[in-house]
């Protein structure tokens, strides 16, 4: 296998498009045409104690959640445990490879696992099921290659099918497995010659008024010089009328950061905190809320430090924001705003998926081993 396969993989799983703009993800080393030779390890930080059980099993390549690269690195020496971490898998021939924020978008990633066990009663959680109504508190916007423009034009009925085909040739009118699509629909187009004009129909000087159809195709902006001059050129006017319109991405609910669930049966704080603890295999977490007793139906989730996603939670009409770690004031703040909130550890909310991810890539890679890392921790203790 090589690393380029587990790129592949891992994209399939975690598209690196709807990754966070300030993020670092992706290969952070290696060569993608480099054979991974000994085992994945998988690992929400790669901290040297990592790195060391890496390198006693051999390991071809490292997934580790966080990426070991954030801050730039303007020499690689031994100075410092980053500098030595990217060193000496390097040394090693370790690739490293950091999904971050594209796992915690993905459908059936991160965040979508811990709503698995915030919707249902503990010992009922399904794996792959999230109990109640679940979409994205920021839905990634989806840009479909094939349709980026739409290019308008006006073309007479003699002459329609002609510059649909000739157009479709060109690139435009694909959506999916489909092509030469368009919308026609018929008007009355006018136009007044002037003097040195060769009007295919009507006369110099005198106002015009003919049936065309409006004909619209969807079109790839890469395709789109080539479309117009085709457009000039089959289209049987002199100076063909055409317009050009940007056409939005379209919002993915199932993908982006943050989750707004709501879940079929309202639960108290109480009993959505003990589902919390049996989903993350944790004896605690942390809460705070206005009234623990009053049933909570809409909750606001977010894997790590969610607080950015917080006041959109709550603009969102989330009861209860549940993610990885607050600070004090912002916390406050939650509760100002009538949210509740519920704490249960940065890497607590992460650590967990890990085991999903590995099964995830054994069914897509044959022929290498997947672990989940033995010395991967918490690095905050409860006493």
């Amino acid at each position: 296998m090589l690393v380029a396969d587990l790129m592949d993989a891992m994209e399939s799983i975690a598209p690196l498009a709807a990754a966070e703009t300030w993020d670092r993800v992706g290969l952070l080393v290696g060569d993608p045409e480099r054979r991974i030779g000994g085992p994945v390890l998988l690992t929400i930080d790669l901290t040297e104690r990592v790195l060391d059980e890496a390198v006693e099993l051999g390991a071809g390549a490292i997934v580790a959640y966080h990426p070991p690269i954030w801050t730039p690195l303007d020499r690689l020496t031994a100075s410092t445990p980053a500098e030595r971490v990217i060193r000496r898998s390097v040394e090693a021939g370790i690739a490293i490879y950091s999904p971050h924020t594209a796992l915690d978008a993905a459908a059936g990633g991160v965040t979508d696992w811990l709503c698995e066990g915030l919707s249902a009663p503990v010992g009922e959680a399904e794996v792959g099921r999230i109990q109640g109504d679940c979409r994205a508190l920021s839905a990634y916007p989806h840009r479909d290659g094939s349709r980026e423009v739409k290019l308008v034009t006006f073309v007479p009925e003699p002459a329609l099918d002609s510059v649909r085909s000739a157009l479709a040739t060109a690139g435009a009118g694909g959506i999916g497995r489909y092509r030469v699509c368009s919308f026609a629909s018929l008007g009355t187009g006018t136009f007044f010659p002037q003097e040195g004009a060769d009007p295919a129909v009507g006369e110099v000087g005198r106002l015009e008024r003919v049936e065309e159809y409006r004909l619209e195709m969807v079109c790839p902006r890469r395709a789109l010089p080539l479309a117009i001059e085709t457009l000039r050129q089959f289209h049987p006017y002199e100076e063909p009328a055409f317009d050009v319109f940007e056409l939005e991405p379209e919002p993915d609910r199932r993908t982006g950061p943050g989750r707004r669930l709501v879940l079929d049966r309202p639960a108290t704080v109480g009993e959505l905190a003990e589902r919390l603890k049996a989903h993350l295999g944790r004896a605690r977490v942390r809460g705070s809320t206005l009234d623990d007793d009053r049933p909570v139906g809409v909750i606001g989730v977010v894997p790590g430090a969610g607080e950015s996603m917080r006041a959109l939670a709550t603009a969102e009409g989330c009861e209860l924001f549940v993610t990885g770690e607050m600070k004090h004031h912002e916390v406050l703040a939650s509760l100002h705003a009538g949210t509740g909130v519920l704490l249960a550890g940065h890497t607590n909310t992460e650590r967990g998926y890990l085991g999903r991810l590995a099964q995830q890539l054994r069914e897509r890679l044959t022929g290498v081993e997947f672990r989940c890392s033995d010395r991967d921790e918490d690095m905050l203790r409860v006493y």
